[in-house]
């Protein structure tokens, strides 16, 4: 008679039988199972053939098999099917399920209902378009591994503590999804204190981030604080850095030394600005660091070629950097008005170069009329660097004003914080297409 522990003994050899043959069959095709000896594993070598089959008709090689063999301890029916069907259903392209298997294998050991339908909800509840769910986890897919209460939430709560509207947060999240999995502690509130050191104030960073949110991936110690440092070594003022800064976010994330170098080097060369003037252009337009020198140097040929001599454009480019990035076009239009029409010098134009930098059907050209129409002869700057409403008032006026140093009105001039009547009147300009959307790309954080 067999003993009571026979069946038992059985049933071990026989799983240890079943194993071996597995792992016989994996090494066969090229699949290291040193990692499975932990693994529950299917009854028979078919039922694996089977997994083996199904996840590489999804485009899944052996290097991916041996790069997270675990995969293979998922039921192909209880695990696989239900965890594909609701990726698919939730946006991600059934052409697309392998790649995402590839890139976060880990997805097949999760229980859609448990796991998987919390975190969508989750970003839904954020403000995540439905149809752009399956847009952000292709990526970053491991959002789906993330524990509710854990980094995720910290992170939203901290953002939305400094400024950052709630709002804003389902956008961020769709464009920059990787803040999610950022501790508050060790990397975003330490980016946020430095650069509120430099003078930028909480709510201007959480417009900054609203926008930009891929700011928040920049590494602090790598890249942030090296960039501040190379743009007062390029003779930037230290209290000039918060202006640079919310104007052109990026600039903390470039490869910035090797851009202002060659910047540097080609308006001495070319334009003869020292470096002293080029860092006052970068103060004022720090997208300089990344236009095209050829795109530069077309609005500089055609003043020269307006016989203004090189040392004037060179000063009017530091006056006013954004005429580098008005189009020609647009410029000679301007120019052959204030020459035919309004008969001035151009040395007017040399010291307030911004004029090439408004619009002139809606700006310009009706202003000068008003002008005319009353006799006023007064600067560029007296009848253009100002709003509707001061232009009026300085119309109705029995004097013309003594102008003062002071800050810029900047309409379509000088870059600095214009105010929201500007902003408004400039997208609503008749010239407002390539020319006045960079405009409103320079201003807007």
């Amino acid at each position: 008679m067999p003993s009571v522990t026979w069946g038992v003994v059985q049933g071990r050899k026989e799983k240890l039988v079943s194993r071996v043959i597995i792992c016989d069959y994996l090494k066969t095709i090229g699949i290291i199972p040193d990692e499975l000896e932990d693994l529950e594993l299917p009854s028979n070598v078919e039922v694996m053939r089977e997994r083996v089959e199904f996840l590489q008709k999804l485009g899944l090689t052996i290097d991916d098999f041996n790069e997270y063999p675990l995969m293979l301890g998922c039921s192909v029916r209880k695990n696989t099917i239900p965890v594909l069907g609701y990726l698919e259903k939730i946006g991600i392209q059934k052409s697309r399920l392998g790649e995402f298997v590839k890139n976060y294998p880990q997805v097949l050991h999760s229980s859609v209902v448990v796991e998987l339908v919390p975190v969508v909800k989750f970003l839904r509840g954020l403000d995540v378009e439905k149809q752009d769910i399956g847009y952000v986890l292709m990526k970053y897919p491991e959002l789906l591994g993330f524990k509710l209460e854990g980094t995720m939430s910290t992170s939203v709560a901290y953002l939305v503590s400094i400024g950052v509207s709630p709002r804003d947060i389902g956008p961020m999240i769709t464009q920059y999804p990787y803040f999610l999995g950022m501790r508050v502690g060790t990397v975003i509130k330490p980016l946020v204190d430095y650069l509120v050191s430099l003078g930028l104030p909480k709510k201007i960073l959480a417009r900054m981030f609203e926008k930009r949110a891929y700011i928040l991936g920049y590494d602090l110690e790598e890249t942030v604080k090296p960039n501040v440092n190379c743009l007062i070594s390029f003779g930037i003022r230290r209290e000039a850095l918060p202006s640079v800064i919310a104007q052109f976010p990026p600039i903390l994330g470039l490869p910035l030394k090797a851009k202002l170098s060659t910047q540097q080097y080609f308006f001495n060369l070319k334009l003869k600005i020292d470096p002293d003037g080029f860092a006052r252009v970068i103060e004022q337009m720090p997208q300089m660091v990344s236009l095209n020198q050829n795109v530069i140097m077309k609005p500089v040929e055609f003043l020269l070629g307006r016989g203004i001599p090189p040392e004037d454009v060179a000063e009017m480019i530091v006056k006013c950097p954004q005429l580098v990035a008005v189009q020609v076009g647009f410029m000679k239009n301007r120019y052959y008005f204030f020459k035919s029409e309004m008969g001035r010098p151009v040395k007017e134009l040399v010291e307030f170069p911004e004029y090439f930098t408004y619009s002139l059907e809606s700006r310009i050209k009706p202003r000068y009329q008003s002008l005319q129409s009353k006799g006023i002869r007064c600067s560029l700057a007296w009848f253009l660097n100002c709003s509707d409403q001061r232009f009026e008032e300085r119309l109705q006026a029995d004097f013309i004003e003594t102008e003062t140093a002071g800050p810029s009105f900047c309409m379509g001039g000088k870059l600095g914080l214009p105010s929201n009547e500007e902003v408004v009147s400039a997208e609503e300009d008749d010239e407002s297409d390539d020319e006045t959307l960079l405009y409103r790309r320079t201003v807007s954080l």
